[in-house]
């Protein structure tokens, strides 16, 4: 066996050029750990070299070729034997022969595009790799080495805020405004609840940041719902005038900017749910969706330069309306109607009338 090369095996170590100055990131794998990855940008070279070592010195090492991989592949975990490819790059590294001593090959990608973000979902993963594959007769030894892309989006040139009045009919009426309707990763979310008619005992107001991740077509469509964070914004009963702010930071979780029909296998949108309970433990929410972007932290001039269509739209959000209203009035246009939570108990009788302020 040793004669014909096939005894002696051998490790494969990638290693990128300007690792020491280049950012890691934390990815949460499908087992739930986190790994530290390197970040590149779209249009950014690749580079490094690849070692080879054998395992048994004084044995050759046959082989069919050496080549290296970069590949950028979207895998849905219910279509796991298939990966999906849009990127797919391959370098020669070595004619067919013989190692008989430990190696070490050079490789460059230049300019790789990068059309899409890293991600990793409950679903889906989108992800970018080196592959390294010793070709032999019976056997092929791969190693893989696994990069995260950041796209990056300029700054929405329209961002208008969203203001909208919602309710119960002749029960609760409320106007809530956020400050603008796209976000960068590590924005601030800054807005307000005012209320026009409270005729329910309320209790208690949240607001929530919730990710839906939709992946597949037809009847291999699936949706899934994650709450990222939730604040309580309101503890005990508002009557009529009352204003209550709002401020949320994203910097502190774990967010990925919106991505809409990725190659045509999957989205990832974000929204604003407020909820409120009254008395008798009925919720009422109202979801609100926003734009979420990644912005630069420092220049990079061939990613910030292009503005991926599936991540960011140029086009202003929901037009700003006229200046609040305190008291409603009966030409007012109808108020969009809140929905309650499907284990929340009907709303049977008349809601008892506070008092007036």
């Amino acid at each position: 066996m040793s004669f014909f090369g096939f005894g002696q095996s051998a490790d494969i170590d990638i290693v990128l050029d300007g690792t020491e100055n280049r950012q890691r990131v934390g990815v949460k794998t499908e087992d739930g750990k986190k790994e530290g990855y390197l970040v590149y940008y779209d249009g950014e070279s690749v580079s490094g070299k690849v070692n080879i070592t054998l395992k048994k010195p004084g044995y050759k090492l046959e082989h069919q070729g050496i080549k290296i991989e970069f590949s950028g592949q979207i895998e849905l975990y219910y279509d796991r034997g298939n990966h999906y490819e849009f990127t797919s790059l391959t370098k020669e590294l070595a004619r067919p022969g013989e190692l008989t001593q430990n190696t070490s090959y050079p490789f460059e990608f230049l300019n790789v595009e990068k059309p899409f973000e890293s991600y990793t979902g409950s679903n889906v993963r989108l992800r970018y790799l080196l592959r390294v594959t010793i070709v032999r007769r019976i056997s092929d030894t791969v190693k893989e080495l696994d990069l995260v892309v950041h796209t990056l989006s300029s700054y929405p040139d329209m961002n208008n805020s969203i203001k909208m009045e919602v309710g119960i009919e002749d029960c609760l009426h409320i106007e809530f405004e956020y400050n603008k309707c796209k976000y960068h990763l590590k924005d601030v979310i800054v807005g307000k609840i005012y209320f026009l008619l409270v005729r329910i005992k309320l209790k208690h107001m949240e607001i929530a940041i919730i990710k839906k991740e939709t992946t597949g077509t037809g009847a291999n469509m699936f949706t899934e719902s994650d709450t990222i964070a939730k604040y309580e914004i309101m503890d005990g009963a508002p009557v009529r005038g009352e204003s209550i702010p709002i401020r949320v930071f994203l910097a502190g979780y774990e967010l990925t900017p919106t991505m809409k029909d990725i190659n045509k296998k999957f989205s990832v949108k974000y929204y604003l749910n407020l909820v409120l309970m009254d008395e008798e433990d009925r919720r009422y929410f109202k979801q609100q969706e926003i734009t979420l972007w990644r912005k630069g932290e420092k220049a990079h001039s061939q990613a910030t330069n292009h503005q991926p269509s599936h991540l960011v739209s140029k086009e202003g959000g929901p037009k700003g309306s006229e200046p609040m209203q305190r008291v409603p009035e009966p030409s007012d246009p109808p108020v969009e109607e809140m929905k309650r939570e499907v284990n929340s108990p009907p709303l049977s009788s008349p809601p008892e009338i506070f008092p007036d302020e």
